[in-house]
Order: C-alpha cells, then structure tokens, then sequence
C-alpha cells in the first residue's frame, strides 16, 4: 500500500502546488490590480513597523510567485519566497488571532506550512522545472 503512495508522491506535489499558488495569486492580485489597492497595501505594511517598500515585495512574492507555483517554474525559489513572506504575516499580523476567529492564522500557518515543503521537495515530476532540468524533481 504505501509503495503506492510513494509513487503518487508527484501527483501529491502537483496538488500543493496548484492549491498554494491559486491561494497566493488570489491574495496579490487584491494588493496589486484594484487601483489604489498597492499603494494602500504599502502603507498598511508601514503602520506594522515594517519598510512601506516591503509591500512592493509581498504583494509582487504573491502574486507573481503564486504564477510561478502553479507553473513549477522556479518552485524552490518562488516557495522559500512564499515562505518568508507567510512567516512575517503570522508574527507581524496573525499571531494576535489564534488558530481560530476572525482573524486567525490558520490559513497563513497552513500555506507557510505547504511553501516550507515545497522547498524541500521541489516541484516534482509534473513541474516545468523538470522538465527543464531544473532542481523541481522530488525524490519520490
């Protein structure tokens, strides 16, 4: 049985990576596109004692990294990115909130949780950076 599972493993990837992309373009596309929304969004990071400019650099991280997830172009890099910039929502905004509430970071904790293996697994068989002999391919 679990030598089925370990050749799934690619197919489990694909899901992780599909699923944290779709969450990561959906958050950016909302500090990116609505006009204003970026400007507002970086001013917001400033009242959390952060640089303004560290707004650019999240809302690009999910946005354009959640794009690079769902390709499995560049997985490592776009996760560690996505990992980071996770880490820094729960202790600058979440951690007030608990697992449960309003605002909780269970969503947060979870996708730093699925960037954090795709770092260590990469992209997979499915993922274009296999495809390009890039470092995607997990051990599975």
């Amino acid at each position: 049985m679990f030598e089925r599972l370990n050749r799934a493993q690619p197919f489990g990837i694909l899901v992780m990576r599909l699923a944290l992309g779709a969450i990561m373009i959906a958050n950016g596309f909302h500090k990116i596109f609505p006009r204003g929304a970026l400007y507002n969004f970086t001013h917001y990071v400033g009242t959390l004692g952060l640089p303004p400019w560290l707004g650019y650099v999240s809302a690009f991280t999910e946005f354009f990294g959640g794009i690079l997830l769902v390709l499995g172009l560049l997985t490592r890099i776009a996760a560690m990115l996505t990992a980071i910039d996770m880490a820094v929502a729960i202790i600058k905004v979440t951690w007030h909130g608990g697992l449960v509430g309003q605002h909780n970071m269970s969503l947060t904790l979870a996708c730093f949780a699925l960037a954090l293996m795709l770092v260590f697994t990469g992209g997979g068989l499915l993922a274009i950076d296999n495809a390009i002999g890039g470092s995607g391919r997990s051990r599975g």
